[in-house]
């Protein structure tokens, strides 16, 4: 039974990936930050199932900036694979906190990497990078030999991350891959994303719950895919016989003010009467247009992007929904019962 260890296991990617590797079998062990109350949200369903708790799937207190703790894991644990998901990953507020960014995203790539070294543990290592290296793109599409010009401290950060992974690769035999994932959506994603932002608003305001959206850039252009693929990518990555780095991604564009078209019209609602644009969710530096060319793993890894734009957005939607109609009749029942009592009062 090959064990892996995944930070950033509470995360979208991390429960994905999770369910991935323990359906192939695999003891999964996570990484999680000691915190007043439980992020494990995404991962309840696997932590609850009998067949998986207590027998395949592990969760460990731990920080990314703690490299004593990285250590002592690794030598308990004696991983196979290693998948490093866990960052500060919302662009926006990197502006906001740029050191502790700086902290985390990138030097917390290092800790996991010295940690291999000075273990020995001959374990195959996956970086997290991001399309948001590329930030103001020199060529169109991104490839894996596009230069990086990052515009943000968390692209910034990835970039660093990014050149640790390919000199301990190169200076140590690490088994050690970038997976530069494009944007990548889904039911699970955190709801300051744009994307999600969206789904759960449309949502609410389908129920009543809420009667605005706020954004900024409308004309950002973007290349998103499916989470849950994406994550086979990955898996895909540290089942080669060398490392290497690899783009995945759509290779289609669409731009946040079609985001935005497409979720209102898909709940029968006209975008217009309800979205605005506020300037304090603009960046300092804009990114203006992401998109991928994952032809080198279609090639070498046999990936390629299948759920399309237009279905992504749909799954989130409808989950959204779900919870949004819940809510919807919790006040609605909430409600009636203060109406009841009143009336009884008086």
């Amino acid at each position: 039974m090959k064990k892996a260890l995944i930070t950033g296991i509470t995360g979208q990617d991390g429960s994905y990936l999770a369910e991935l590797l323990l359906d192939k079998g695999y003891e999964v062990h996570g990484i999680i930050r000691r915190a007043s109350t439980f992020n494990t949200e995404r991962i309840e369903h696997l932590y609850q199932d009998p067949h998986v708790n207590n027998v395949r799937l592990f969760l460990h207190y731990g920080d990314i900036a703690d490299s004593t703790n990285l250590i002592k894991l690794l030598y308990r644990i004696q991983p196979d694979e290693i998948y490093h998901l866990a960052a500060q990953s919302h662009v926006r507020v990197s502006f906001d906190i740029p050191e502790y960014t700086g902290d985390v995203t990138g030097l917390g790539t290092i800790r996991i990497l010295e940690a291999i070294r000075e273990t020995g543990l001959k374990t195959k290592f996956y970086q997290a990078s991001s399309s948001e290296m590329y930030g103001k793109v020199q060529e169109v599409p991104q490839r894996e030999t596009t230069p990086f010009y990052p515009r943000s401290p968390y692209g910034v950060a990835k970039v660093y991350a990014y050149w640790a992974t390919v000199n301990y690769r190169e200076s140590y035999g690490i088994f050690a891959s970038n997976g530069i994932l494009f944007n990548h959506e889904s039911p699970r994603r955190g709801e300051t994303f744009v994307t999600r932002k969206v789904s759960r608003a449309v949502a609410r305001i389908k129920t009543g719950l809420d009667d605005k959206l706020y954004l900024g850039n409308l004309d950002a252009k973007r290349d998103w895919g499916y989470a849950k693929e994406y994550v086979e990518a990955v898996w895909l990555m540290l089942q080669q016989d060398q490392p290497d780095d690899f783009i995945i991604a759509t290779g289609e564009v669409h731009s946040v003010r079609e985001l935005v078209e497409e979720a209102f019209s898909y709940l029968g609602l006209d975008w217009q009467k309800y979205v605005e644009e506020d300037p304090r969710y603009y960046r300092p530096s804009e990114v203006d247009l992401l998109v991928g060319d994952a032809n080198k793993a279609k090639k070498l890894l046999g990936w390629e992007a299948k759920t399309k734009f237009k279905d992504v957005i749909r799954l989130m939607i409808d989950a959204d929904l779900e919870k949004a109609r819940e809510e919807a009749h919790i006040n609605k029942y909430n409600s009636s019962k203060c109406t009841v009592r009143g009336s009884a009062i008086r």
